[in-house]
């Protein structure tokens, strides 16, 4: 549910009115262990209360119907400033683009949500809490990097690549967010690599490829 999503409702202690919850909606990328990635203005009510408590709460929500039969899910954890690399800043703007314009202006910086605890709603009498653990498997940002350049010939045109991960390909088709599962038939880049490709190949049967001589 996380890496489907890219939205949720961010729960704080607040300074201003204390002893009291903050709630407030946020964007947020998951970054390669499906942490949250948060980018904060310092003035944000929110990003004062998370320096003064990094405890946190986010809520994510999925599927459709009534209230009682969407899944969703809550994380809970500490929300601290993290420094990014290059190829994790790259990383979360190839996922959120327009974040360029916000961090061009100086007073923005990168918060991450390190989970604890989860609580999961799958509809009405299905739920239950769990500890927060770390997908098994993982890529770092630059084998990820090197990953989505490997595969760019085989991006429909139309299409944008945003990740590539163990369990999936992150793609955005005519500006919507989509991810497909992916199953890799061993634990290498390589069979990560086959499996995208066979995937990006189904999500695109009838459009030119970027590699195509009409697409050059």
């Amino acid at each position: 549910m996380l890496r489907q999503g890219s939205r949720g409702a961010l729960g704080s202690h607040s300074v201003s009115v204390p002893g009291y919850p903050f709630v407030t909606a946020l964007p947020y990328v998951p970054d390669g262990e499906s942490r949250p990635l948060f980018l904060l203005s310092g003035l944000a009510e929110h990003t004062r209360n998370l320096i003064a408590d990094p405890r946190a709460s986010l809520l994510v929500t999925g599927g459709g119907g009534g209230l009682f039969d969407e899944a969703r899910l809550t994380l809970l954890g500490m929300v601290r400033p993290v420094v990014m690399d290059e190829a994790s800043l790259a990383r979360f703007l190839r996922y959120s683009p327009e974040s360029a314009e916000y961090l061009s202006l100086g007073d923005f910086r990168f918060f991450r949500m390190e989970p604890a605890r989860v609580r999961f709603i799958g509809g009405f009498g299905h739920m239950g809490w769990a500890d927060a653990t770390c997908p098994s498997l993982v890529l770092d940002p630059a084998a990820e990097q090197a990953l989505v350049d490997r595969l760019a010939h085989r991006v429909p045109v139309g299409t944008r690549l945003l990740g590539v991960d163990f369990e999936g390909v992150d793609m955005r088709i005519s500006g919507v967010f989509r991810r497909f599962a992916l199953n890799p038939k061993g634990c290498s880049v390589d069979a990560i690599y086959e499996a995208a490709a066979e995937t990006l190949s189904g999500a695109g049967d009838d459009l030119p490829r970027t590699g195509d001589p009409a697409w050059a």
